[in-house]
């Protein structure tokens, strides 16, 4: 007959005692744990071992948070984009007109400084447009009777002549720019003091004619006005000679120069008062009269007196 064992050894502990075993074993280690810290030491290596397989847990949730917030993130910096796209096309009128109001403003400054560097005094007009004519070099200006405006006045920016006033009308005022054919200034050079008349050449440059081939003119020479016209006052820049064209056969160079004043650009110029007539001093004007008045002798009262001798 074969022996067999009773069931307590085949079964093993009933659930039960199993139970209540590891739950008294459970609250001793956590008694003895939180009183002496013993299993420290057991955590901390066991954190080792487990930190991985923790961030491969939250792997997936960070990448999918991660993705969101980059989505969301490019999202913003479209519409942050769009936005300052907007705003900057919005300001970019302004800002274009602010920098042309200060342009403006700095060559008003300059104009007006004219009256204190050259003691002459004037009145800002704006160029409106150019004349029709395509031959000539001249502009309309908003100045005209109305402000006192007569033929003849001189015209200027803060760099040099412009032309002159040659039409006025009751409150537009025609210049002619000192470019044009038919304009002539008397200038002189500041070098040597050198005097003749500038003439223009309605392509933009000037001609300083009637000046002999071996004239003392260099290029680069600076061209003032010589006020012998008694249009211009003297001493304002006019242009400056680029080009010298020498021939023995011929009696006069050929002596190119290039407006110093701003002929084609800007829209401000001053419009100078009339010149003041020079006024003789009274004893001058006596001997000046005396002289002109003083009868010219016949022809033949010298032949008489020839023959009385």
């Amino acid at each position: 007959m074969e022996h067999q064992p009773p069931p307590f050894f085949k079964r093993g502990p009933a659930p039960l005692a199993q139970l209540s075993f590891y739950a008294a074993l459970s609250l001793a280690l956590i008694f003895i744990d939180s009183r002496f810290q013993t299993l420290e030491l057991l955590r901390q290596g066991m954190s080792l071992f487990t930190h991985p397989l923790q961030q491969a847990a939250h792997a997936p949730a960070d990448y999918l948070q991660n993705a969101g917030s980059y989505f969301s993130s490019i999202s913003h910096f479209q519409d942050e984009n769009s936005r300052l796209k907007r705003a900057q096309l919005n300001g970019a009128e302004t800002l274009l007109r602010t920098r042309q109001l200060e342009a403006e403003n700095e060559r008003l400054r300059k104009l007006l400084d004219v009256k204190g560097r050259q003691q002459a005094n004037g009145r800002v007009a704006q160029i409106l447009y150019a004349a029709r004519d395509p031959f000539s070099r001249r502009v309309i200006v908003d100045k005209g009777q109305q402000d006192k405006i007569v033929a003849g006045q001189p015209v200027v920016d803060d760099a040099g002549v412009v032309g002159q006033v040659t039409r006025v009308f009751p409150f537009v005022s025609e210049i002619t720019l000192i470019t044009d054919k038919d304009q002539a200034v008397p200038v002189q050079i500041v070098r040597n003091g050198l005097r003749s008349v500038v003439f223009g050449l309605g392509n933009g440059q000037l001609e300083l004619r009637f000046m002999p081939a071996n004239a003392d003119v260099q290029k680069g020479d600076l061209l003032v006005t010589s006020g012998l016209d008694g249009i211009f006052l003297p001493g304002f820049p006019v242009a400056k000679v680029v080009q010298i064209e020498r021939d023995t056969s011929y009696s006069f160079a050929r002596i190119y120069c290039v407006p110093l004043a701003g002929v084609e650009n800007f829209g401000e110029v001053m419009v100078l008062d009339p010149r003041e007539p020079i006024v003789l001093p009274p004893q001058l004007t006596h001997e000046t009269a005396t002289t002109l008045v003083k009868p010219l002798a016949k022809p033949g009262a010298k032949k008489k007196r020839l023959k009385k001798e």
